[in-house]
């Protein structure tokens, strides 16, 4: 067996692999962030969700569809009308959308820290959605053109058998106009949002950082026990750990795809021979950059401890349990602190005796102080 053939093996296997593991994962991803507490702030729950989402979908449109069955049938669907062109409004629409949730969420997070005003309004669960919608709705309007940038040709195809057959293909039309929209694709999916990613994690680093020099060591650490100044911190750790991978597995594949389309950009070249490592190295990168879109739940497992608690809690039944532990934390917050005690109780009382209460919000350890202290 050749170079060629192998490598041919390693992505018949690699594709579906990705398909098998990373749709259920995304779909579990999205349960969990939505429907369990991990510790994520309510923006960071719906822009994760949304890409969990959108990446499903990548899943299905391209790995599924365009590289998996390519491989298991001999005559797929989408190699006819109106498919093809369908085909391909669907998977760029699917990237946009991936690539610019990450985007939009990176500066969203950065315009929170830096600018008080943006606080008060990004940080509003209906702002959010209505941001997300946007970015789904604009990147499959904007991947409408793209859909004329392949045409169903006669293709020579050899069966498994040796048997040599002409059927038709969903082939790139080679044209000048299917060359800009390419190159147009190549950096709203890529370019672009890596430049604007790398420049607002470098600007984010740098806030904190600067504003970390404001605090001495004690006020730090007291600072660590604040639940907000916690879950900021949790966000930021999640956003900056999606963005480094969406940067490392994607800037691959646009290196690699600038290279074929300036010095290899002839109709004489053989994109199918892999005796040629350029060919090699830029189905490697595709397949770096494919993978972003299972990594997700693994990422939220290294890096989110609640995220992991939730999950333990899932696996081994501990729901139920989980369920009524949040009632009765609910209920145990709202309690009666004793105000203006005017008269002692007697010395022989058996009870305690509470005068003028009032509903406030205190922890279960403040009102048993506040019994003792009036017993």
């Amino acid at each position: 067996m050749d170079g060629t053939s192998i490598f041919i093996a390693i992505q018949k296997v690699y594709y579906p692999l990705l398909c098998i593991m990373g749709i259920p994962a995304n779909l579990f991803t999205f349960y969990m962030i939505c429907f369990r507490k991990c510790g994520m702030s309510e923006t960071a729950i719906i822009y994760l969700s949304f890409l969990a989402i959108v990446d499903t979908f990548y899943l299905i449109w391209v790995i599924l569809l365009d590289l998996t069955l390519t491989f298991l049938q001999v005559q797929p669907f989408w190699h006819s009308h109106p498919w093809c062109g369908i085909l391909g409004f669907l998977q760029y629409g699917s990237l946009y959308s991936s690539s610019w949730i990450v985007v939009v969420f990176t500066i969203e997070r950065y315009l929170v820290l830096s600018i008080t005003v943006a606080k008060q309004h990004f940080t509003q669960a209906r702002v959010t959605v209505l941001t997300c919608v946007t970015i789904v709705l604009v990147s499959h309007l904007a991947s409408v053109p793209l859909a004329w940038i392949n045409a169903v040709t006669p293709t020579n195809v050899t069966l498994p058998g040796g048997q040599n057959i002409t059927q038709p293909r969903c082939r790139y039309r080679d044209g000048a106009y299917a060359t800009v929209m390419v190159w147009v694709t190549t950096f709203l999916s890529g370019g672009i949002p890596i430049i604007l990613i790398i420049i607002f994690n470098s600007l984010i680093a740098y806030h904190l950082t600067r504003v970390s020099r404001l605090f001495t060591k004690e006020e730090r650490r007291t600072m660590r026990g604040v639940t907000t100044k916690g879950m900021v911190r949790r966000t930021i750790l999640l956003l900056g750990t999606v963005s480094v991978t969406f940067v490392v597995l994607s800037l691959p594949r646009f290196v690699t795809y600038c290279i074929l389309r300036t010095k290899h950009n002839d109709d004489a070249f053989n994109r199918n021979d892999y005796a040629i490592p350029i060919n090699v190295i830029s189905d490697v990168a595709n397949m770096l950059q494919n993978l972003n879109s299972t990594t997700n739940f693994l990422l939220y497992c290294m890096v989110s401890r609640r995220f992991r608690q939730e999950l333990v809690c899932l696996l081994t039944c501990r729901t139920r349990a989980r369920a009524l532990g949040s009632l009765l934390t609910q209920t145990t917050m709202k309690v009666f602190s004793v105000v203006d005690h005017k008269a002692e109780p007697p010395a022989d009382a058996g009870g305690i005796v509470l005068t003028k209460v009032k509903q406030t919000r205190a922890s279960h350890y403040d009102t048993q102080d506040a019994l003792q202290r009036d017993a």
